[in-house]
């Protein structure tokens, strides 16, 4: 039986997983920038039966084809394998080298599993009924990311549904979770520069204060999510850059503001971009200055198909796995992902395995420089998208 084939292969590199996260815990990269990260998993499939693709898309991303022994559907399997410019403060042997670079989001832990189970599927490919595509995808973390890149480069197009797993540390190791619909919020970038005219201190009326014109922008753009949105809509706008120093008693020349806009909808994307361009031309009547904006969609909302994510989780309910406890539906989630990008164009699912570290009750979330996992959820997250992937084939 293959399914079971695989499991057992599975966890008798257990330890496999273990260390070859370890490694690339120790040695981050940040995004456009894992060169060494991308030699590394490339060496990892030299030998092996399958046809490996590098520098795909805007930087370093690998696609390895695993062409199965009888024809069948084509799926992708995606793991992300950059890092983040921040100082790491754990206190864990395999602590990052490079200082100031720290696998704090959980992608050591994607690509340590699926690099393992690549390898495992290509032991066992003359028995699957199709064609795997593993798609190690360099930069998640930065737009305009990797994912949209390697979707635009055509060597997908031959997929019909692609497949995602992400560590967050919500649950003890052992818990698996899925959401239906939209399931990440979309994001886009704001830079706005307020040109008045500057003066003394002591004579307003002769200068243009670019600051009041920017107090009231910051204020005025809360109204789009409280007045133009539906309550039942999710929108964030956050503004984090006011820069505006100068000195106590001069009237700012000018000031430049740079935010964050989150949404769950495309829709909702639309109404907020329209609103926050249409309160800009205000702020230029109202105030009689100039403004100059910037305004960058960046990733767009994650839509999990209903009929795959279904599927998904009833696979991982069955499974009746020692590793997989718990398989329960989590609520939808405020960070951005660049998964979004093979969601919009194939129908996917991406879902969640829980990584909380033994013995931690509040544990510290994704991006944080304490950020660890419980690295019993490699084994989880291995076994869970092994299930799928046999129960996408109705293999048994």
């Amino acid at each position: 039986m293959l399914r079971s084939k695989l499991m057992e292969m599975l966890e008798s590199r257990k330890d496999e997983m273990i260390e070859i996260r370890r490694h690339l815990h120790e040695n981050p990269e940040l995004s456009f920038k894992e060169e060494k990260t991308a030699q590394y998993i490339i060496d990892f499939y030299k030998g092996k039966t399958v046809e490996v693709q590098s520098n795909v898309g805007n930087g370093y991303g690998i696609i390895v084809t695993i062409k199965g022994g009888k024809p069948g559907k084509n799926i992708g399997l995606r793991a992300d394998f950059d890092a983040l410019p921040i100082v790491e403060e754990t206190e864990v042997p395999f602590k990052s080298k490079n200082e100031g670079v720290m696998h704090a989001c959980g992608h050591d832990g994607h690509t340590a599993y699926l690099l393992v189970l690549a390898d495992c599927l290509i032991q066992l490919k003359d028995e699957i009924p199709g064609t795997i595509k593993i798609i190690h995808q360099h930069a998640e973390e930065v737009p305009p990311g990797g994912a949209k890149s390697i979707v635009e480069s055509g060597v997908l197009d031959d997929l019909d549904n692609i497949f995602g797993i992400h560590l967050l540390p919500m649950d003890p190791a052992g818990v698996v979770g899925y959401h239906s619909g939209f399931s990440f919020n979309g994001r886009a970038y704001m830079k706005l520069k307020i040109q008045g005219r500057g003066g003394h201190g002591s004579s307003p009326h002769l200068a243009n204060d670019a600051i009041v014109a920017g107090a009231h922008f910051v204020t005025a753009a809360q109204t789009i999510i409280s007045r133009r949105l539906s309550p039942f809509d999710i929108g964030v706008i956050t503004i984090g850059s006011f820069d505006g120093k100068g000195t106590f008693n001069v009237i700012k020349d000018s000031v430049e503001l740079e935010g964050d806009i989150r949404y769950m909808t495309v829709e909702t994307k639309a109404t907020i971009e329209k609103e926050v361009k249409r309160l800009v031309k205000g702020l230029e009547e109202e105030f009689g200055v100039t403004c100059n904006l910037t305004y960058t969609n960046d990733y767009p909302p994650l839509y999990n198909d209903p009929e795959i994510t279904a599927m998904v989780a009833e696979i991982l309910k069955n499974a009746n796995d020692k590793d997989i406890k718990e398989v329960k539906e989590y609520p939808a989630m405020p960070p951005s992902e660049d998964f979004a990008y093979y969601a919009e164009k194939f129908p996917s699912c991406f879902f969640y395995i829980a990584c909380t570290p033994k013995g931690v009750e509040k544990p510290y979330f994704n991006h944080n420089p304490k950020f660890d996992i419980d690295e019993d959820a490699l084994i989880v997250a291995a076994k869970a998208v092994g299930y799928v992937v046999c129960g996408y084939y109705g293999l048994e």
